[in-house]
């Protein structure tokens, strides 16, 4: 496995069934005890009914209070989406998305990504603006050089997709790239993908995702290991093709699970007008 490196750079519920009516008696009650019978079950069912109408009100205030949220993250990027969360701002592509708050938020200059480990002069696939998980989950000499190298859990970014035909076009080339580069090297058989999935994120951006994972990656090193990414693709403000990117490790304890990872690309929006140069990292 290629470790990882970063270094500056400058730019350049649904409602519930409505509830029936309670039947008519069919010619009227013959007893006393008949008729309170009938009673309870008249309050018993005007009981569920406003039990009903209390959890439709809840969705409803659910719902307004997404929608509140997500008028204010448009008038504002820099609010969160998730109360408690932080955000990410990448001002080169004008994209903004939300991370837990344990999660690390770097500088948007700082690039992240890996190099090809047959010639050192070419990196395979990197973003910037990146936000890190447990950026020391493991540490390693991996050359036995002296030179120590932490390895991460999680990796988000967003990057610049020059030469995609769209979104889904990103997603497909991009998602087992990462999980190849950060996992896999030199091995590409053990990378698989999905089928792009069409998704719209809380603010109304609209996109594809793919997923990737690896199974049965070499382990040269007690950090190496299989991984996965997710790879969502949209338009910023300007038309430019862009990628919203997660990588991280599987199968270890802690690891970034697919519901949180689903979350974190619900908040991915746009950030005001992207600034040159927008193709790239």
């Amino acid at each position: 496995m290629q470790n990882p490196y970063h270094q500056p750079t400058h730019p350049g519920g649904p409602y519930p069934p409505p509830l029936a009516p309670p039947p008519e008696p069919g010619g009227g009650p013959r007893t006393g005890r008949k008729r309170l019978v009938t009673g309870i079950s008249a309050l018993a069912a005007l009981a569920v009914a406003a039990a009903a109408s209390g959890v439709a009100l809840g969705v409803r205030e659910n719902r307004h209070r997404a929608s509140a949220a997500a008028a204010a993250s448009a008038a504002d990027p820099t609010r969160p989406l998730v109360a408690g969360w932080k955000t990410v701002i990448n001002p080169t592509h004008g994209t903004a998305f939300d991370v837990p708050p344990g999660w690390e938020v770097l500088e948007p200059q700082v690039f992240s990504g890996y190099e090809d480990t047959k010639d050192r002069e070419k990196v395979l696939i990197g973003h910037t603006a990146p936000a890190f998980y447990k950026s020391q989950w493991c540490s390693i000499d991996a050359n036995g050089d002296g030179q120590v190298t932490d390895v991460r859990l999680g990796n988000v970014g967003t990057k610049g997709a020059g030469g995609a035909k769209d979104p889904a076009d990103i997603a497909v080339k991009e998602a087992p790239t990462w999980v190849y580069a950060a996992y896999t090297q030199p091995d590409k058989s053990v990378v698989t993908a999905d089928k792009p999935v069409e998704y719209t994120t809380k603010s109304g951006l609209r996109g594809s995702y793919v997923k990737a994972r690896s199974s049965g990656a070499q382990r040269p090193n007690r950090c190496a290991g299989d991984g996965q990414a997710v790879v969502f693709g949209f338009k910023n403000s300007r038309g430019d093709l862009v990628s919203w990117d997660f990588y991280g490790r599987t199968g270890v304890p802690g690891a970034v699970d697919d519901a949180l990872i689903m979350r974190i690309l619900s908040t991915v929006r746009l950030a005001g007008d992207p600034k040159d140069p927008g193709p790239g990292p």
